[in-house]
């Protein structure tokens, strides 16, 4: 699924901050999560100064980041419990299958974990791709070669090609092409010319050298081919869209035929390439990047076939490494676990193996996850707390003084079409073409990549199917989707500290009833309200709400780059936010915020209590907000935090909870904060 296809509460992590080591340690229960601790309040903190601090500040002392971490949160802690429940799962069917799906996702698992066959078998998965590589004479032939590596399951790819639905005709499934073909986390790091940016290009291009030498090439041929790699992803990268221009639909739409997108990219074949990826014939695509592909065609047309060849072995080797023999394991991990991210430690391997089956497989363990840690009763439970938010939103949208009745007619429509998916399909897919070999770890990679690409593939031109998920059960995440107009709960985030049917209503609307209104909000934040109740994108706001629209949002975006992600260090000058890009998810933040709290006051009228009833000292009111916070309790590596700031479009936990609270008058009522306080500003943001 395209990742600009839906927003979701946490982005999910990537890749090299979960690098593992191939060596095996055991598994530790985790411990019970609370849904609001009284212990994690610093009640040396003024609320009203700094909210964060005061409702987490305890916690954030008590709560280091753990050397195989790079963040370190409550939602970790949860993900942590869920990958452990999964890991006794799949290590009983690694040993003791007891039907045809657990003897294919406990041998998919037991492949993985089989390290001394990693070892043994060195780089001999990859010496198919290799002399494909090895082959190539001619650049025109960069089609050629990628197809072969493809239909292969071969990692190699310089950009993305898939399928998704229509922007602009959501009942259409239509091929869609992109940028991709970058190794670091984003295109700033090729392109910005900082002194931190440029240490990492020399590391990196160290890195290259030295992976390179590992596979067998000469020092000076090493650094030779990391040179040519360099070369072609730093030009990769200035043909890119910036991940903020890419938020906007009209960035990423542009419909083009096939003989028309073949001449902006001359020198590559792409029939040969759409040919060898098995999708059926089309028409016309989704060009979404246009300006990669005429850079793409001007690289081939320019670098000589020596440098592409090393660009093609270096990621075929680099999509292979954490799971390759120890040596280029640890290589990996120097750079990308520990420059790049600042973790300490390789995280075990149980982890790593765990994280893969589920997402190779996470239909299938899925089906037996949720069996054990998802009773009927939660999802009664959460069907009754989105009927509450939906009620609360629909409100909202109604007294918005800034919007005027036509338009507040259409978002009340739109509301009114959201599905609601929540803990897992009503129908698992099946993975009965998928092969899995219980002795050979890369093969099953390869195969359940292009077990996902046919998957994905086959839905061009047939009718979508409105019941498909984008995220397994077991994740600690939601979503939403705004093609489709649904929001998403996997069973993974339905338990303590989001969910729990032992605390108090107020806790449970602070924790999963602010994400839930955080996820219907995304279908009315900046790039949400651009598509209409059906998922097109269509406009449907009048121009002056627009207008209106966009001076609140520009409010938000303006108000959280002032907020530092990662403060200076010696030479390298503090890290702001980028407004824009995290605009969707803090826009969703406010106003879950604002439409939980609503709920939450119906809720509690209809039981006869008052927001202002006490429990263990707190108000209800102040249990909401406390509850909120609490979710949001982190630590993470000062690397780590730059990352983010510029590859996630969420904003770090201590802005999460600031941000939101601060545009909300309601928290400074609770706490008692008078006007002109940090946490109870006298102007503030608000579009919901």
């Amino acid at each position: 699924m395209n990742c600009f296809r839906f927003a979701s509460i946490l982005i999910l992590a990537a890749a090299s901050a979960i690098a593992q080591a191939p060596d095996a340690s055991k598994p530790v229960p985790p411990a019970a999560i609370k849904s609001f601790d009284p212990a994690a309040i610093d009640k040396t903190a003024d609320p009203c100064a700094d909210f964060y601090q005061y409702a987490c500040g305890n916690w954030v002392k008590s709560n280091p980041v753990p050397n195989d971490q790079v963040r370190w949160g409550t939602f970790s802690i949860l993900a942590e419990r869920n990958r452990y429940l999964l890991w006794q799962e799949l290590d009983a069917a690694a040993s003791s299958p007891k039907s045809a799906l657990e003897k294919q996702y406990g041998d998919y698992f037991a492949a993985c974990m089989n390290t001394d066959l990693i070892e043994k078998n060195a780089l001999q998965p990859l010496e198919a791709a290799f002399k494909r590589i090895a082959a190539l004479n001619d650049a025109h032939k960069l089609g050629t070669l990628m197809g072969e590596l493809a239909a292969e399951g071969s990692p190699v790819h310089i950009f993305n090609f898939y399928v998704e639905q229509d922007d602009k005709d959501s009942s259409r499934q239509i091929a869609v092409i992109g940028q991709s073909g970058l190794s670091l986390p984003d295109r700033d790091y090729y392109i910005v010319d900082s002194k931190r940016f440029q240490e990492i290009r020399k590391l990196y291009v160290e890195h290259v050298t030295k992976m390179f030498t590992l596979a067998g090439d000469s020092p000076d041929q090493a650094a030779k081919e990391a040179a040519a790699v360099m070369e072609i992803e730093t030009a990769l990268a200035k043909a890119s869209t910036s991940r903020t221009d890419l938020r906007d639909p009209a960035n990423r739409y542009h419909i083009y035929t096939v003989a028309d997108f073949q001449k902006l990219t001359p020198e590559f074949d792409y029939s040969v390439y759409f040919k060898d990826v098995k999708v059926r014939p089309f028409e016309t695509l989704n060009v979404a990047t246009p300006d990669f592909f005429k850079g793409l065609s001007e690289l081939i047309a320019k670098e000589p076939i020596e440098a592409w060849k090393s660009y093609f072995r270096w990621h075929a080797l680099h999509g292979a490494a954490t799971n390759l023999p120890k040596a280029y394991f640890d290589e990996n991990f120097a750079f990308f676990g520990k420059t790049l991210a600042g973790q300490k430690e390789p995280t075990p391997r149980w982890k790593q193996c765990t994280t893969l089956t589920d997402r190779a497989l996470g239909e299938a363990v899925g089906q037996d996850w949720v069996k054990k840690n998802f009773p009927p009763a939660a999802k009664a439970s959460m069907d009754q707390l989105v009927a509450a938010l939906e009620k609360s939103l629909g409100g909202d949208i109604m007294t918005l003084p800034w919007m005027s009745d036509a338009t507040k007619k259409a978002a009340e429509e739109k509301l009114g079409m959201i599905r609601n998916k929540i803990g897992y399909p009503e129908k698992w897919r099946s993975y009965k073409a998928l092969k899995v070999n219980r002795d050979d770890l890369l093969g099953n990679l390869d195969r359940s990549a292009v077990f996902e690409r046919d998957w994905n593939l086959d839905h061009l031109g047939k009718p979508v199917d409105e019941k498909e998920w984008g995220m397994t059960p077991p994740i600690v995440n939601a979503y939403y989707n705004q093609s489709m107009n649904d929001i998403n709960f996997p069973a993974g985030i339905l338990q303590p500290p989001f969910f729990d049917f032992t605390i108090d209503p107020a806790v449970n609307f602070g924790g999963i009833g602010v994400v839930i209104g955080h996820e219907m909000t995304h279908g009315f934040d900046d790039e949400g309200s651009k598509y209409d109740g059906k998922g097109n994108l269509r406009e449907w706001q009048t121009a002056e709400d627009r207008k209106a629209f966009t001076e609140r949002t520009d409010c938000v975006a303006n108000e959280y780059s002032g907020f530092e992600a990662a403060p200076a260090k010696g030479d390298t000058p503090a890290q702001k936010l980028n407004g824009k890009l995290t605009l969707g998810e803090n826009t969703a933040d406010n106003g879950g915020l604002r439409i939980a709290y609503m709920a939450l006051l119906d809720t509690l009228a209809a039981e006869g209590k008052s927001i202002n009833h006490k429990i263990d000292g707190y108000t209800e009111a102040q249990r909401y907000f406390l509850g909120f916070a609490q979710v949001w309790c982190q630590n993470q590596t000062e690397q780590s935090a730059r990352q983010a700031a510029l590859t996630d479009p969420h904003s770090p936990g201590r802005w999460r909870v600031n941000g939101t609270v601060q545009n909300f008058d309601q928290f400074g009522k609770a706490f008692g904060c008078v006007q002109g306080r940090p946490m109870a500003p006298v102007n503030s943001c608000r579009v919901w």
